[in-house]
């Protein structure tokens, strides 16, 4: 457990240190702190950020990018469809095959 002493500064914020931000990945623009009292006077600060830490790879601007890549290609048909896992075997051999 770490222990970090924070200052209230005069309109009763708390900065963060850095490296706590970056490791709770509270340095983003979404980033929240949510704060619960508890009945003996302590207090709990939980971190929140809008996208979960393990889901955060889809939101970067190359994920996106791709994912905008493949809505146009289904936007312009250039899909296709098979039927279950055999359908999409026998597809993959007949691309095998084509090479």
């Amino acid at each position: 457990m770490k222990t970090h002493l924070l200052t209230i500064q005069s309109r009763g914020t708390l900065a963060l240190p850095a490296d706590l931000r970056r490791r709770l990945h509270l340095d983003g623009p979404d980033a929240q702190v949510r704060l619960i009292e508890h009945e003996d006077g302590h207090i709990e600060l939980i971190p929140v950020v809008a996208v979960p830490a393990d889901q955060a790879w889809f939101w970067t601007d190359r994920w996106q990018a791709m994912e905008r890549e493949a809505d146009a290609d289904v936007a312009a048909g250039r899909t296709t469809v098979v039927d279950g896992l055999g359908g999409l075997t026998e597809l993959c051999a007949a691309d095998d095959a084509a090479r």
